[in-house]
């Protein structure tokens, strides 16, 4: 199970041994929490003259100390962080990312000292709020690996799916490739995440929802985001205490709906079985994406084209080339036709569902052969395709009745 999250730069730890703290404090025998709230209130109050400095300075620090005799580290948590944010607002304060990394780190190794969960809980939900009410173009990389390290150093699994939201709510803000860089690579874990965490349907569709938002706009990776999107769509199971939170997700639905008839390799999908995409049907802004997947998984070209004639401007609104849906709708009126068939499908019903003539029907079985959605071989002699395995396009239909009646059949042999 992937019990900690990755980054580079400063780590975790205990508070003696963090590898970063000459960076930023004198190599003394001072306490490293100290340390860091005296440099960070000289560094914040330099402009402001000894007279005015050096009393605040003190102050700081005699807070500091007591707060550390008397174990508060909640306490201790909010007057770092406050010294952090004077360094980050003051205009002599050097922009250096690797002492305010050490800083921060130093900060999260205070979850490490609370004297329970909830304290540590208490601590690092500070130290979020610090770093995600930041202006999001400001350091967003940082701010992430920071959000890791306070991540791997939290007991609470509750605290790690909080704090793992708020790196994602940090990548989405700041919109930018690099600080997205920073978290896809732990999405091919999610599952394993959400099932180490035990966090429920409403988290779970929370943390979905916020990865498709960070997908979205990420070259590459499209085929995750429809991935994401239907994961977030399948946390509905159409019950009452689904009936407000259902509503909000039509956008995501009909977003959905148009990535999978606008990908040139996805040629089955669920999306007609899930109760967040069936409200589409009555709805009056998505319904007519909602037909037109129902025209997708189970009708054939020849309805395609009728609806792009009443909805041309539509499909142009959502991105969708006419002749890329051309394509795509043979290939699947050919795999409605593989479904239907027993087992041989004459050219001439091709030529018909596909509104082709005969000299191009070998093009598109080839086609289907190799976007993988066919195997089958021809009989030229007759004229006919014989099937030996079609792609379902919906695969909890009537397929899964019949896989489920083979894998039941074969156990019973062993």
């Amino acid at each position: 199970l992937p019990l900690s999250l990755s980054h580079t730069g400063g780590g975790g730890g205990g508070r003696e041994k963090n590898p970063s703290m000459a960076t930023i404090v004198n190599t003394t025998e001072e306490e490293p929490m100290l340390a860091v709230v005296r440099s960070t209130a000289q560094l914040a109050w330099a402009d402001a003259g000894p007279e005015v400095a050096d009393p605040e300075v003190a102050r700081l620090c005699a807070e500091a100390q007591q707060h550390l005799l008397a174990g508060r580290w909640l306490d201790m948590a909010t007057l770092m962080l406050a010294s952090a944010d004077l360094l980050l607002l003051s205009p002599s304060a050097p922009d250096k990312a690797a002492d305010l990394e050490c800083i921060l780190t130093v900060i999260c190794n205070l979850v490490t000292m609370a004297g329970s969960e909830d304290e540590a809980l208490e601590i690092a939900k500070l130290i979020c709020a610090k770093l995600t009410h930041q202006p999001p173009a400001d350091k967003p990389t940082l701010r992430i690996k920071v959000l890791f390290s306070l991540y791997n150093l939290l007991p609470s699994l509750s605290g790690k799916a909080m704090v793992y939201r708020k790196a994602l709510e940090v990548a989405a803000a700041a919109a930018g490739k690099a600080a997205a860089d920073c978290v896809v690579p732990t999405f091919k874990n999610i599952d394993a995440f959400v099932a180490y965490w035990g966090i429920g349907k409403p988290e779970q569709r929370e943390l979905f929802l916020a990865i498709t938002r960070i997908l979205k706009d990420h070259k590459g990776m499209t085929k995750d985001y429809f991935k994401f999107l239907n994961k977030y769509l399948a946390t509905f199971d159409g019950s009452a205490g689904d009936a407000d939170a259902i509503a909000a997700a039509k956008e995501e639905a009909a977003a959905a709906i148009v990535e999978f008839v606008k990908s040139s390799d996805l040629y089955q999908c669920d999306l007609l079985d899930m109760p967040a995409v069936a409200q589409l049907e009555k709805d009056d802004k998505y319904q007519p994406v909602y037909e037109l997947l129902k025209i997708f998984l189970t009708q054939r070209l020849e309805s395609y084209l009728a609806f792009q004639t009443a909805n041309s401007t539509l499909l142009q609104g959502y991105g969708l080339v006419h002749e890329d849906c051309i394509t795509k709708m043979r290939l699947m009126s050919l795999l409605d036709l593989s479904g239907h068939c027993s087992g041989e499908i004459p050219y001439s019903a091709i030529t018909k569902a596909l509104e082709i003539n005969d000299d191009v029907v070998e093009y598109w079985i080839v086609k289907a052969i190799s976007s993988k959605i066919l195997d089958c071989k021809v009989d030229q002699l007759n004229q006919l395709v014989i099937v030996r395995y079609s792609c379902p396009q919906d695969f909890l239909g009537p397929y899964y009745s019949v896989i489920l009646s083979f894998l039941v059949n074969t156990c019973s042999e062993m």
